[in-house]
């Protein structure tokens, strides 16, 4: 679907949209007689907006009002895109050299323990947010994709890197070393873990991710724009991006929070993607929530427009699920295939 000439709010705060609740009295658990009292419910929340490009105290203003808007619609964990602070460089996929955009795009990373992160955990904790967020991460100028969650006291319990960047994306950002394994962590509202874009293709990775035993899983993706034709892969669409995610969610028997993006034409304009392989033209959103058999949870917000998508999730539904396949558990044979793992992180001076 084409966008163009459609807004993108720029302002202010984000419209809330979608709210689905996957522990009705219509949900398989409520037909088996588990009453509401003896349910562990978590309402959760999932951003579909435009960054504020290459803008970081403008990322952190956005990223604060998102957490307050979430609040007001009863979240207790609101899920981020990657890169969404500050912005996926998107430019990437149309040159692979442009040292202006890429100069700009480090000054405005953020650092993990600088200040901008440091109020967007103040907000979480003022807001009882557990946030999970993607974000360009700073680490003496050398980039990584990065992911942090934070608990609803603002305490940073995770932060990790993507394993390896994607393709294009080598031309900014770094590898992880043994911080990629630093995925999944207890929560207030449970077992949350992360992982952005592609590395949901990592099977050994998800392997590692499963047998931590998620109960809340963060997708976190760029604008993702529909398949359009064979010139293109279908792996890199909307519709492939998706199914990744689809797929995580009944591997793991986890609930997936789908996070996405959303470029306009001012983003594509500043950056210059009109003749990009991808994120050449508005729109991109694509966010969703799966529940662990795989089913969708939520009703899609029109691609070029922003809000949140929200879910009551009954954990319990997890073991609906569990009790028919457990990857790590009763469907594994550790006798015979098993995953060797290193989580040391490897320094460049030892």
């Amino acid at each position: 679907m084409a966008c163009h000439g459609q807004q993108l709010h720029s302002h202010g705060l984000i419209r809330c949209d979608t709210m689905i609740d996957s522990s009705t009295q219509d949900s398989p658990m409520a037909k088996l007689g588990i009453t509401e009292d003896t349910r562990h419910q978590v309402r959760v929340a999932v951003t579909q907006a435009e960054p504020r490009w290459l803008d970081l105290q403008g990322s952190v203003d956005k990223t604060c009002a998102l957490i307050v808007e979430a609040a007001k619609g009863g979240a207790e964990l609101l899920a981020f895109p990657e890169c969404w602070v500050t912005g996926y460089p998107a430019w990437i996929w149309a040159r692979p050299v442009d040292t202006d955009l890429a100069s700009r795009y480090i000054k405005n990373s953020m650092r993990a323990d600088g200040p901008e992160m440091a109020r967007i955990q103040q907000c979480a904790a003022d807001n009882d947010m557990t946030v999970v967020l993607g974000f360009s991460e700073n680490f003496h100028n050398t980039l990584y994709i990065s992911q942090a969650i934070i608990d609803s006291d603002g305490k940073l319990l995770a932060l990790r890197r993507k394993i390896k960047a994607t393709h294009m994306e080598r031309t900014i950002f770094g590898d992880a070393s043994g911080d990629a394994l630093t995925s999944v962590v207890d929560t207030r509202v449970g077992r949350v873990g992360a992982l952005s874009c592609w590395e949901h293709i990592q099977p050994l990775l998800k392997y590692y991710l499963y047998s931590h035993r998620e109960q809340i899983h963060v997708a976190a993706w760029p604008p993702l724009h529909p398949y359009k034709d064979e010139k293109e892969l279908w792996s890199m669409s909307r519709e492939g991006a998706r199914a990744l995610s689809q797929t995580y969610a009944i591997e793991s028997q986890a609930f997936v929070l789908h996070a996405t993006s959303v470029i306009s034409e001012q983003g594509i304009s500043l950056m210059n993607t009109e003749r990009g392989a991808v994120m050449s033209t508005p729109g991109g959103g694509s966010s969703a929530i799966f529940g662990p058999d795989g089913r969708i949870l939520t009703e899609d917000i029109p691609q070029c427009e922003e809000g949140i998508l929200y879910a009551t999730l009954d954990l319990d539904e997890i073991l609906r699920c569990k009790s028919f396949v457990d990857a790590c558990g009763h469907y594994s044979r550790p006798d015979m295939l098993w995953l060797g793992v290193d989580r040391e992180v490897k320094k460049h001076v030892q």
